[in-house]
């Protein structure tokens, strides 16, 4: 069925014809000037803009700044002191992101899509975006089309439009037929006149389901926007509360009042949280473009750490890609000279795949007398091509079973033989009867078995090996022979390769498909819509899934996969839907992207941990003091620098340092589980020595300094739980964490502009008995809980570190 205009959409904007030669210069300039390009004004990046108001311009920010206006409107300059903390972190955020942009921008240069278009009769490469009304645009096999255009000539053109229609069989185009932006070519060629570009176009009418269908899915991003949420309720509730009862229960004036409450909501805001998951996202994909690595979409760093099946295709993933000839066997005595002349003639196409490129390579054409009348071009459906010679018959070439039906005859049975030892087999068969549509042309007889070689990446059993390691599982997806995937798979040491499955025997239905897919790892013979459906298959299963490929065949796979991965050699339709793409096309290199996925998703729940943590104190405390109507036990100062030196500063060193433990889901749950246990423990610690001290009769001032103490005690333990197991860099940190506290408190000029006061020694072995006990209590509770969680072999469900 041919898919053109459809009634709610303009009819194409040109009614000029343009000539085969193209447009000339002048008309190119012409068309510029109107602004009739192919820009589209969409971004793969946010401009600086962007950048620095989603840094500026959040939440938290708003309620850190309007209690920084309150303190320097009402209090001590001191006190603001967090402000310090809020510009630092848009500072850093802004700076950290320009840098990802700008180095993801230069890359992206390396994958940006090329269109070849006719001007002033040569056929010349620009960028897509550079296309004007009327230009007449080439399209080769693989080719994404870059606007909405009329075919003007063609070459058995099929177009694949199920990423914009949703249809699931490819389309063919004949003269004078639409062809749309955003779908690509399956098989043959053509050129096309561009009718609509840029905003025009239908892709970009459907922008959700062309290029940037929809956004990687981040269980981080989710969690920590629901947990922000929470957080935002619970200081609109407990702000206002606790400056009510700062200002009515302990005779205080407003500007204490205002002070006292600010220190509560300061201390609940988790100020650095989305700071560092930002920066950890983009320092991965910074660290990934060093490998030659394109991040296309942030949220896929994360998504290959969720990552449990990884489906593979063998050509260019698990071999080099390229395929030589080999070697050629005759059939019936078929002549050695006209099977020759007939792979030369068949390989002589500007539109070759690379199957008919290795056999150009050892046949050349020949010099006269073969002129094509008709041809079916190659489509990863059908499996074969044909070609009709004036005088010499039709010939076609492709997989054995798919020319060849009866699998009892000789040439299928060594068909089937050459392919079990690992070959690439063709069969090249001759009739003389013509070609037309898809249908093989009648009275076929073999004349010969082409053998093609595929060399096997050095590196692909190393990285397969990983793989199992890890615990992800592997599934090989091939259109070639099922017997011979499974030897290559073999050859590369895939675990558990067993028996493969042809794709022709595949269920319909899905949920026999999964099965199928639960037990076995070689699938031979699937067509490109069958790998969409396995995919679909495998996520119905609760799999999250990574597909791999290069070719046309797997943009639809690609596109439907948890997280899509593109060679960097592969076809632009591929490359397009891809959240990755190796831009070297080196297999090696996704393990090393899963290793900093893992790392960013462990240490982003590590230092969640910390902030949440104080999130809960802080709340605590405020409602337990706001309840007994005493003063808020911090100054805003006090709480700055215990944050800092338990959270901030350590939290910064520890979202960028290696973790490799595996991804578990249920980030949120695991969270909350430790953060509110310790963050309440540490709460019940400080309002037990702060009553203590507050029973002694001592100053404000020594009891505020006294709760600091217990308070920065506890978060340091919180700390050393979660910077587990020590390192002698983790060891260093936490020591300089408690050197700088204790300088705060023995270094006069620090200890006054702080407000420490030192209280007397039985005041201050209270509070390091509460302390200790506390410590006790949140050590206890972790390793109860850790016990409880953890089932053998499980990675530790409590505390997001690894052994680095």
């Amino acid at each position: 069925m041919v898919v053109s205009s459809r009634a709610d959409e303009p009819a194409p904007t040109s009614e000029f014809v343009t000539p085969t030669a193209g447009l000339d210069d002048v008309g190119v300039r012409d068309r510029v000037a109107r602004g009739q390009v192919n820009a589209s004004g969409e971004r793969t990046s946010r401009t600086l803009r962007d950048i620095v108001r989603a840094n500026l311009f959040t939440r938290f920010n708003a309620i850190l700044g309007s209690m920084l206006a309150l303190i320097l409107v009402f209090g001590q300059p001191a006190d603001g002191l967090f402000g310090i903390v809020l510009v630092a972190n848009a500072l850093i955020g802004i700076v950290q992101e320009i840098r990802a942009k700008r180095t993801l921008d230069r890359l992206a240069v390396l994958n940006a899509p090329i269109a070849r278009v006719v001007r002033s009769g040569a056929t010349r490469e620009i960028a897509v975006e550079e296309v004007v009304l009327d230009d007449l645009v080439e399209l080769r096999t693989g080719d994404q089309v870059a606007a909405d255009g009329l075919v003007r000539s063609g070459d058995g053109l099929e177009i694949d439009e199920s990423l914009l229609t949703g249809e699931s069989e490819p389309v063919n185009k004949a003269v004078g037929v639409e062809v749309l932006s955003g779908s690509f070519v399956v098989a043959g060629s053509g050129r096309f006149q561009a009718t609509r570009v840029g905003k025009d176009s239908y892709a970009h009418r459907l922008a959700h389901e062309a290029r940037r269908f929809s956004l990687t899915r981040s269980e981080l991003v989710d969690g920590i926007n629901q947990i922000l949420v929470y957080v935002t309720w619970a200081i609109l509730v407990v702000g206002p509360l606790l400056f009510w009862s700062q200002l009515q229960s302990t005779n205080a004036s407003l500007s204490e009042a205002l002070t006292a409450a600010v220190a509560g909501v300061v201390g609940m805001v988790p100020e650095g949280l989305v700071l560092l998951t930002s920066l950890a996202f983009g320092v991965a994909a910074v660290t990934l473009a060093r490998r030659q690595v394109l991040v296309q979409e942030l949220p896929a760093v994360e998504g290959l750490a969720r990552v449990d099946v990884v489906c593979l295709d063998k050509t260019g993933t698990l071999t080099e890609g390229s395929v030589v000839f080999d070697a050629i066997e005759l059939i019936d005595d078929a002549d050695d000279a006209t099977v020759s002349a007939a792979l030369g003639a068949l390989g002589d196409d500007d539109n070759a795949n690379a199957t008919l490129a290795a056999i150009t390579a050892a046949f050349p054409a020949p010099a006269d007398g073969w002129v094509r009348s008709a041809m079916v071009p190659f489509s990863s459906a059908r499996k074969w091509s044909a070609t009709a010679f004036k005088d010499h018959g039709s010939w076609v070439i492709g997989a054995p079973e798919m020319i060849w039906l009866d699998a009892s005859a000789p040439a299928r049975v060594r068909a089937d033989e050459l392919a079990a030892g690992g070959h690439r087999v063709l069969l090249l068969a001759h009739g003389e009867g013509g070609v037309s549509g898809e249908e093989l042309p009648p009275d076929l007889a073999p004349v010969a078995l082409v053998l093609l070689e595929e060399q096997v990446r050095p590196d692909a059993a190393e990285t397969l090996a990983y793989f199992h390691d890890q615990g992800v599982r592997l599934r090989v997806i091939s259109g070639d022979n099922p017997r011979t995937v499974a030897a290559v798979a073999r050859r590369v040491g895939l675990p558990e390769a067993g028996e493969p499955v042809d794709g022709r025997d595949l269920p319909d239905d899905l949920e026999a498909l999964a099965d199928i897919l639960e037990t076995h790892s070689v699938f031979g013979r699937v067509t490109p819509h069958q790998k969409r459906e396995m995919v679909a298959a495998l996520q119905s299963r609760g799999h999250v899934v990574a597909m791999t490929g290069d070719g046309v065949n797997d943009a639809l796979a690609l596109k439907d996969a948890d997280i899509g991965v593109a060679m960097g050699s592969g076809a632009a339709a591929t490359r397009a839907v891809a959240q990755l793409v190796l831009l070297d096309g080196r297999f090696a290199t996704l393990p090393g992207v899963v290793a900093e996925g893992r790392r960013v998703t462990a240490n982003i729940e590590r230092v969640a941990n910390l902030f949440l943590t104080k999130t809960t104190y802080a709340t605590v405390l405020a409602l337990a003091v706001s309840i007994a109507g005493w003063p808020y036990p911090f100054l805003p100062r006090h709480l700055t620098v215990v944050s800092s030196l338990t959270i901030g500063i350590p939290a910064f060193f520890l979202a960028l340092a290696p973790n490799t433990r595996r991804y578990v889901p249920g980030f949120v749950t695991r969270v909350l589980r430790l953060a509110i246990p310790a963050g309440s423990i540490a709460a019940v610690g400080v309002f037990v020595a702060y009553a203590l001290a507050r029973a002694q009769e001592v100053s404000p001032r020594q009891a505020r300094t006294t709760a600091t103490i217990v308070l920065f005690a506890v978060g340091l333990w919180v700390l050393v739980i979660l910077a587990r197991p020590f390192t002698r860099g983790r060891a260093l940190l936490v020591g300089a964490m408690v050197v700088a506290f204790v300088g705060a408190l023995a270094i006069p000029p620090v200890r006054s502009f702080y407000a420490f006061l030192i209280p007397p020694t039985g005041v201050l072995v209270e509070g390091m008995i509460v302390a200790g006990a506390a410590v006790v209590a949140l050590e206890a509770f972790y390793r109860i809980m850790r016990n409880r969680l953890r089932q053998p072999g499980d990675p530790d469900l409590l505390r997001s570190s690894a052994v680095s």
